[in-house]
């Protein structure tokens, strides 16, 4: 009875799928027998396999039959003719990227810049009322090639270079004591030689020592022409009217900005680097004001 039913399933199945379906497995199973027939060992030619993915493409029950290889290399088989598609039609392309621009749009966008001294966003509008369809960053592109742009009349590393030798910096850095104390380090140095004008420690920094520091760090008339330092707020505008009295011409680093004031943040990755990262400060404060 069980040897009845298991042949009388199969025919019951193959009554009921349509015709199409019935031909496209006899032609998948008659390949992969021609196939193993023909050769000792089993290998697919290219012919092979542009069958299994145009028949990927035609049946949807080209898995249940397949024998001979495994579906998921069909289905690489059939990502990697893709690409081959594709790589072989951006061959065919003289330019890759986008289209130029039209040499009539081009001698507008040339005529209406020198003539009215218009940007890009009236430019494109004025293109786009005449019909044009261009994009705004097109004609920002093409004009950006039209102006030569000015240089900056002296940029900060040509100013620091020239100059050095008139400029100071100072900046303040934290260091933790063995007893968990915060002591603030103001220190002052010359971009010259790199030389140290002033080094003060304190608990607690405050405008007023740092006026002091600095008059301390500059007597007589030693002063430098520039001092350049950050935006913390223990540099006040008390500190900078100091400063300008002193003959001084404070300059302020923008905001996060670090690299403008490079000569002190790289003092202060040395004495990390060689000094703090290796001891632990145990000096009091009040012995540092008994030294000096």
């Amino acid at each position: 009875m069980l040897h009845l039913l298991s042949a009388l399933i199969p025919a019951l199945v193959s009554a009921v799928r349509s015709r199409r379906d019935l031909v496209l497995e006899n032609l998948a199973l008659r390949q992969q027998l021609s196939t193993l027939a023909s050769r000792q060992r089993p290998s697919l030619s290219s012919a092979d396999r542009a069958f299994w993915v145009a028949l990927h493409h035609l049946w949807s029950g080209w898995r249940r039959v397949l024998v001979i290889v495994q579906p998921d290399t069909v289905v690489r088989w059939h990502r990697a003719g893709f690409r081959l598609y594709w790589a072989r039609l951006s061959r065919r392309t003289r330019r890759p990227g986008r289209p130029p621009l039209p040499s009539e749009v081009r001698g507008l966008i040339r005529r209406m810049a020198s003539e009215n001294d218009w940007g890009a966003p009236r430019i494109h509008g004025e293109l786009i009322h005449l019909g044009f369809q261009v994009s705004e960053r097109s004609v920002a592109r093409y004009l950006r090639s039209l102006r030569p742009w000015p240089k900056p009349v002296q940029s900060w590393k040509a100013f620091l270079e020239n100059h050095r030798h008139g400029i100071a910096a100072m900046d303040i850095f934290t260091v933790p004591t063995a007893t968990f104390r915060v002591l603030h380090v103001l220190f002052v140095i010359r971009h010259g030689r790199r030389s140290l004008a002033r080094l003060g420690v304190t608990a607690s920094p405050t405008a007023a020592w740092v006026i002091q520091q600095l008059r301390e760090a500059f007597p007589f008339e030693t002063a430098p022409k520039h001092l350049l330092f950050d935006r913390a707020a223990t540099f006040s505008t008390e500190v900078i009217s100091v400063i300008r009295s002193m003959g001084i011409e404070p300059l302020r680093t923008a905001f996060r900005c670090p690299w403008q004031n490079g000569t002190a943040e790289r003092f202060v990755a040395t004495v990390r680097r060689e000094l703090l990262d290796h001891v632990i400060v145990l000096t009091h404060l009040r012995q540092f004001r008994r030294r000096r």
